[in-house]
């Protein structure tokens, strides 16, 4: 079915103007995509005179244009996006059928939306009561909150629990030197891949929200931290994956890089490998999930996969989420810390008679003398 058939069946059928494409994909039984651009084209023919504005048209007149002058037709469209920037100028966007979306295609495309709305800003000096007299790196890690799951509260509260715990690690901190705020991000950040509604894996989850909305909302709750903490000094982002959602947090991570491209203030580690490193004066960090290694190992793989930072460093320690409790041992001098959660139990955990205290932690680097013990925030609702 064409695309200009569908339209023809939106203009009979007027109440499918008001459905998604999903609905009207599986009414019609023909691609996502191409119910995406008639409803997009339908719904603009349906409007009112008045309603429809010049860009609008020549946005349409454009996508048009683009077809005849690289000589492609209607029928070869695989997807079009329409968006719209910060200053109401419309763009679009045409993908081919058979054209290969590698990752590093996948990956561009994201950044370079989300740059559109990025806002240029120039890095900040620290605020007063904020000095590196004693510099430190604040590592507020609060690993596994699984936004989206189906539990006892809405993602409005999950969301208010998140940052309250953030604005509590932060006033607990005052007086600090912090020269750097370190915010790993993701350890299931969301608790599944989305439209499948499962864990990477393929375990079934139940969610509290549609898959869009839980995209969304979880990376718009990192920016409203992120904007709140690089107040005070630079952040710097670390993505890492899940076993819940190895896809998502990526296209997440990507989200985030184009968001703050042009923000000096903030940094964002979304490379390829499921282990992050970071350095910090003489601290060697080593994220991961912890899922697949073994604890024991960790140490040998961060000598193995970074060895010029091992051994620029003293003071060196992992941090994996996954357990959603706390755990930690020492091999050969290098702590491997399993970090709490502040995700409340869902149905299926409670059963299970599964409990653990849902705890926030933010830990003290010193830029020369490493960890310096770290402060905590217990969620109380």
């Amino acid at each position: 079915m064409t695309i200009n058939e569908i339209k023809d069946f939106l203009a009979e059928k007027h109440g499918y103007l008001k459905k998604s494409a999903d609905v009207l994909s599986e009414r019609l039984n023909c691609p996502i995509e191409d119910c995406e651009t008639a409803l997009y084209e339908a719904r603009k023919l349906a409007r009112k005179p008045e309603d429809n504005d010049n860009d609008s048209d020549n946005v349409i007149n454009e996508f048009e244009q683009f077809l005849d002058k690289n000589g492609i037709s209607q029928s070869d469209v695989a997807s079009v996006k329409f968006w719209q920037t910060v200053s109401g100028q419309q763009r679009f966007s045409v993908v081919t059928k058979g054209e290969s979306m590698s990752v590093e295609s996948i990956k561009e495309e994201i950044e370079e939306f989300a740059a559109v709305y990025s806002p240029k800003v120039e890095q900040k000096d620290h605020l007063k009561g904020w000095s590196t007299l004693n510099p430190i790196a604040y590592e507020i890690s609060l690993p596994d909150i699984h936004y989206g799951k189906l539990h006892d509260f809405n993602l409005t509260q999950v969301e208010d629990q998140y940052m309250m715990v953030v604005q509590e690690l932060v006033e607990k901190a005052a007086g600090l030197d912090i020269e750097r705020f370190v915010l790993p991000i993701g350890n299931d950040g969301m608790n599944s891949e989305g439209m499948r509604g499962t864990t990477t894996k393929g375990t079934p989850q139940q969610d509290s929200g549609g898959w869009k909305d839980t995209f969304r909302g979880y990376w718009q709750l990192i920016t409203t931290a992120v904007n709140y903490l690089k107040e005070k000094a630079p952040v710097d982002i670390i993505v890492v994956s899940g076993n819940h959602d190895y896809e998502r947090m990526f296209y997440a991570g990507d989200v985030l890089a184009g968001w703050y491209r042009n923000d000096a203030n903030v940094t964002v580690d979304n490379s390829y490998s499921s282990r992050k490193y970071y350095e910090y004066g003489q601290n060697m960090l080593m994220f991961t999930h912890g899922d697949k290694e073994k604890p024991a190992d960790m140490p040998l793989i961060m000598a193995t996969e970074n060895p010029e930072m091992f051994a620029r460093t003293s003071h060196r320690e992992v941090h994996c989420g996954h357990l959603h409790k706390e755990m930690v041992n020492e091999y050969r001098g290098i702590k491997v810390r399993f970090i709490p959660s502040i995700c409340p139990n869902d149905e299926w955990h409670k059963q299970m008679g599964y409990e653990a205290k849902r705890t926030g932690q933010a830990y003290i680097w010193n830029k020369h003398k490493g960890l310096e013990g770290y402060l905590q925030s217990n969620v109380r609702i």
